[in-house]
């Protein structure tokens, strides 16, 4: 599958990360870790800024992370005019790793807590689109 059907709003057809996106339709949501340095990226890249090498290795983020802030938006973007008021949030899974991504609307605002625990997981978006969100650990 290709990069377009990314997210609600496609920037770019083709990236050097396009594997995200077979991930996410594989039910996983992935990483990258430079081989050079070890450094680990959410959202993956290929090329590292930290040692400049373009060796990496993908891994799934799995686990709890912890909620770190959130924003209620009101006014979209281009593309998220119509999802208009969503949550987006901040979450830390370890290892360096934090996760900004749109908070499941199952999570009402007043149900938010810093520190809450929440999981990443692919989504499905209108229009034979994917993306990742974040969910309420139960």
């Amino acid at each position: 599958m290709s990069f377009e059907v990314f997210g609600i709003v496609a920037h770019t057809k083709e990236s050097k990360a396009e594997e995200f996106v077979n991930y996410l339709e594989q039910g996983r949501v992935m990483g990258t870790r430079c081989k050079g340095c070890d450094a680990a990226y959410f959202p993956p890249q290929v090329d590292c800024p930290r040692c400049l090498a373009s060796e990496v290795e993908w891994f799934e983020i799995t686990g709890i992370g912890k909620l770190i802030t959130y924003s209620l938006v009101h006014y979209g973007p281009a593309g998220f005019e119509d999802m208009t008021p969503y949550i987006v949030a901040l979450a830390n899974f370890g290892e360096g790793i934090k996760v900004f991504a749109v908070l499941s609307s199952d999570i009402h605002e007043q149900e938010i807590k810093p520190g809450m625990l929440l999981r990443v997981v692919p989504v499905r978006l209108s229009g034979n689109r994917i993306s990742y969100e974040l969910q309420a650990v139960e």
